[in-house]
């Protein structure tokens, strides 16, 4: 019996996909109208993506066969819903994280914020969350993990091993024996190990997830340091370490729009079906999401700091005065590896400054308080404008001086395909084409006159159970394709409620980052606990609070300074109704 559950578990996504579109199958059948063929492509989509039996992509291009096939959309209509300005934000976003990636640009930042901040466990983790988030605002938040995990492996390691050298130092001086030039030896041996088993491919840690719920145990690599920490501290301060990343990671990419790819299907979807909606653009919503950050990523500090390295929060406040010799001596390998990188190179200078003027621009295209320059070309420039415009440079300064036999630019094409994410490219693009089929086939207003009967709550309790939900289901499916499920349903049930559509969005869309309790919930999750520093109780219990702490914050922030932001507590007129009669016969 068991070897037949083996054998029927190992054939799991072709059973799923046999029966699933079968048993859904008299749905469009029996009922024959729209409303019932586009559900069908709905709940169709969405067991696919949540149990992942197709690749992600390949269940987005699901709406382009099936809806021409019901009658729903045209071929040639579904086809213009995959290519939107999202694509061209990307390209440009993929651009610059391409440079950075290439010239090492986010290592010196990175080493350069430890430096600053010191190796104290407490403050070493606060330092490399903000680095981390930082680089996440702007980078997707699986490259920042990516990156970012194997430096801070390399330095717990390197704390560490401090430590060792500190105390084996001792007790040989106590005996006569002193060898320090070896003992560094050895620690550089460990850290170059290290690094070699940790430089780990973003697509070896996606089937590493997929692995993972056959059998964790399988799943979990051989790190240097399972079962040979030297103290319980040092375990403690690595799962400490590791689970800041993956969440820093996460909680970096709400501040900005290019930030998660949640934010940019967010921002498409607000400009697709509200076009009169001028206040989604990337300067409120840095406003407004940048004290969200801040709040959220100092809570998780501390309530990472109380779970894993107890609750003298002086000692780390207060650690310049008094460093432990093993904080000096990491302290100063730190500092080591930071003066190897040399000077800032001229094409980290060039990727820094395009990055810079990248972010200003997108500040004063439409700031909303004053005109911004995007009033010369109006209805017109956008914030891909920008992107696209400073992506493209990348193609064209050179790296190093040219000469008669050979250019260099600071990015090939070669460079830009290995980093583009062309799997968001086809899921975004999916999820337009269903939220426009759902509109379309009259979906989405029988889906908000089913749920009429919330209009009874209050709407912030109505807010409160919609972030819930997407909260507890993005665990289990991806962010992408959890907002995109959401958004068309939720969009008709506010203008039904005549409650500003913004209003219960924006707070959705935010809480579909919270995927924090397991490992298999987001990309960042499944890198850091690739490492095999954590289990997964640690990451259920660590992630349980910060997603109430998370979205606690949220419900804050939309309910004082998201007011004014954005208006939210008017109904506004780009807000258009649609026809809530029940024509379906369900």
């Amino acid at each position: 019996m068991r070897a037949f559950a083996a054998g029927l578990w190992s054939y799991r996504n072709l059973l799923i996909i046999i029966l699933t579109p079968l048993l859904m199958l008299p749905l469009p059948l029996i009922i024959q109208t729209q409303v019932a063929q586009c559900a069908f492509t709905l709940v169709l989509m969405a067991v696919f993506w949540m149990m992942e039996a197709l690749p992600l992509s390949i269940t987005a291009l699901i709406p382009a066969l099936v809806f021409p096939l019901f009658g729903i959309m045209k071929s040639s209509v579904v086809a213009t819903l995959y290519f939107k300005d999202f694509h061209l934000l990307l390209l440009g976003v993929i651009c610059l994280a391409t440079s950075i990636e290439k010239w090492g640009l986010h290592r010196r930042i990175a080493l350069k914020l430890v430096i600053l901040v010191g190796v104290n466990p407490g403050m070493l983790m606060l330092g490399l969350m903000t680095g981390c988030a930082f680089l996440s605002m702007w980078l997707s938040n699986t490259s920042t993990a990516a990156m970012v995990m194997p430096i801070v492996e390399a330095l717990m390691q390197q704390v560490m091993s401090a430590e060792g050298q500190v105390s084996s130092q001792q007790e040989k001086a106590s005996s006569g024996i002193c060898n320090p030039a070896l003992q560094l030896e050895d620690g550089e041996l460990l850290s170059r190990h290290t690094l070699s088993c940790c430089n780990f491919t973003l697509t070896s840690v996606l089937n590493l997830s997929k692995l993972f719920l056959l059998s964790v145990h399988q799943a979990l690599p051989s790190s240097p340091l399972n079962s040979k920490y030297r103290t319980h501290r040092d375990h403690m301060m690595c799962k400490s370490l590791s689970l800041c990343i993956a969440y820093s990671a996460s909680i970096g990419g709400l501040t900005t729009l290019p930030g998660t790819s949640s934010n940019l299907i967010f921002a498409e979807y607000i400009h697709q079906f509200y076009p009169e909606c001028k206040s989604i653009n990337f300067g409120n919503w840095f406003v407004f999401s940048l004290p969200i950050c801040i709040i959220v990523l100092l809570s998780a500090w501390i309530w990472l700091h109380w779970l894993f390295l107890g609750s003298d929060f002086r000692s780390s406040l207060c650690s310049r005065g008094h460093r432990s010799e093993r904080e000096k001596a990491a302290a100063k390998v730190i500092k080591d590896q930071y003066e190897a990188l040399g000077p800032m190179s001229q094409q980290e200078m060039i990727t820094l400054a395009i990055f810079l003027l990248m972010a200003v621009l997108w500040f004063v295209r439409d700031p909303g308080f004053m005109p911004g320059w995007a009033s010369l070309f109006p209805d017109y420039a956008t914030d891909a404008t920008v992107a696209l415009m400073l992506g493209i440079l990348f193609f064209i300064i050179p790296a190093r001086r040219p000469t008669a036999d050979h250019y260099e630019a600071l990015i090939t094409w070669k460079e830009f395909q290995a980093c583009m994410p062309w799997e968001i490219c086809l899921l975004v693009g999916g999820g337009f084409a269903l939220a426009e089929g759902t509109k379309v086939s009259g979906l989405s207003s029988w889906v908000a006159e089913l749920m009429s009967p919330l209009g009874n709550l209050p709407v912030l309790g109505i807010i409160t159970i919609a972030c819930i939900i997407v909260t507890s289901i993005t665990e289990v499916a991806s962010n992408p394709a959890t907002i995109t499920i959401f958004l068309p349903i939720l969009s008709p049930l506010a203008e039904a409620m005549k409650v500003n559509p913004l209003y219960m969005l924006i707070p959705t869309t935010l809480s579909v980052s919270f995927s924090f309790l397991l490992p298999i919930s987001n990309p960042p999750n499944a890198i850091v606990f690739a490492y095999g520093h954590l289990s997964i109780m640690d990451m259920v219990k660590a992630g349980l609070g910060l997603n109430v702490i998370g979205v606690l914050t949220v419900l804050l922030a939309v309910s004082t300074w998201g007011m004014p932001i954005f208006n939210l507590n008017t109904y506004p007129d780009w807000a258009s109704s649609h026809g809530l009669t029940n024509t379906t016969g369900i």
